[in-house]
């Protein structure tokens, strides 16, 4: 009996030493931002002497109204870019998981965006939208079109920095779902085929019910990084013209760096932890729900192989 209990520990103690230095990787820093975020804290200080204010910095963080429109924005941001990703990445995946020559050529072109660094895609993209050299203001005053202010003005700077994000984590979304879609079991599809379903039929009653989980798990991944993005923001508008494209990751930069308050930016990283606590909580249980759905489909589509095979 104890060699029993003793065999069932051996993986956990094997584990522990990994598991003990990721706990504290990870819990030390999160703790650390806690406690900043109830002191009066600024970079000329050593964090003993800060003051203790308690709850002051999250309270009057609710009160600032640039920080609740800086909150506004990304939330809309994420939003938007990570609805636009998935229709596209999806759509992309199922029309390209098919047998065509050059195909592969294909999908790693599709792929090549998500490799380049954000820094790079920002003044890329900056290129692109000046006023007067960049090629879609040449392009329209060629064809006889008034120029467009991309990053001068409030609404079109915002448009812009999503399609710079669009651009570049669409391929993220296009991968893992082309992933999904490659490993559904033959078995549906075949015994959808044989009711006579369209190919819509198949798609949206077997391949994206099936590939649920794994498009769950990609946009909440996506979601958690929309919710972080700087670089590209950055380059391009650095959060302006105003507050139109100042997200929360870029102004808790500036609250640290340029107004030396990290006790405020510790806070504002709270706010967004909670967030995306909250976001990663309710896809996690809508999450459950849709394996067991793919899991009831696939039982399905076996039981309906098998009694095909009997007769």
């Amino acid at each position: 009996m104890q060699t029993a209990n003793v065999n069932r520990l051996t993986p956990y103690l094997f584990l522990a030493p990994a598991a003990a230095v990721l706990a504290i990787a990870l819990l030390y820093p999160i703790g650390y931002m806690i406690y900043a975020s109830f002191l009066d804290w600024n970079p000329s200080q050593r964090i003993g002497e800060a003051e203790f204010v308690g709850l002051r910095n999250y309270i009057n963080l609710l009160g600032d109204e640039s920080f609740r429109e800086s909150f506004a924005v990304t939330l809309k941001f994420a939003a938007i870019v990570v609805s636009l990703e998935m229709f596209v990445g999806v759509g992309l995946a199922l029309l390209l998981d098919r047998n065509i020559r050059g195909m592969s050529l294909l999908r790693t072109l599709f792929i090549l965006p998500m490799m380049i660094a954000p820094i790079v895609v920002g003044l890329m993209w900056r290129y692109m939208y000046h006023p007067t050299v960049g090629i879609f203001n040449r392009t329209l005053k060629n064809l006889g079109f008034e120029p467009v202010p991309w990053l001068s003005d409030g609404d079109w700077a915002f448009a812009s920095v999503i399609i710079a994000d669009v651009w570049q984590w669409t391929p993220f979304i296009f991968i893992l779902s082309l992933a999904a879609l490659q490993s559904l079991p033959q078995s549906a599809l075949e015994a959808a085929r044989i009711d006579g379903a369209t190919g819509w039929q198949q798609i949206w009653y077997i391949k994206l019910p099936l590939m649920m989980p794994v498009l769950i798990v990609t946009c909440l991944l996506r979601l958690i990084d929309a919710f972080k993005v700087l670089e590209v923001i950055l380059v391009l508008t650095n959060g302006g013209p105003g507050l139109s494209t100042e997200i929360l990751s870029l102004r808790i930069s500036r609250t640290a760096s340029e107004f030396r308050e990290l006790g405020v930016a510790a806070a504002m990283s709270n706010y967004l932890l909670i967030m995306l606590l909250v976001l990663t909580l309710g896809m996690f249980l809508y999450n459950k729900v849709a394996e067991t759905r793919a899991l009831r489909l696939r039982a399905q589509a076996e039981g309906a192989q098998a009694e095909g095979t009997a007769t």
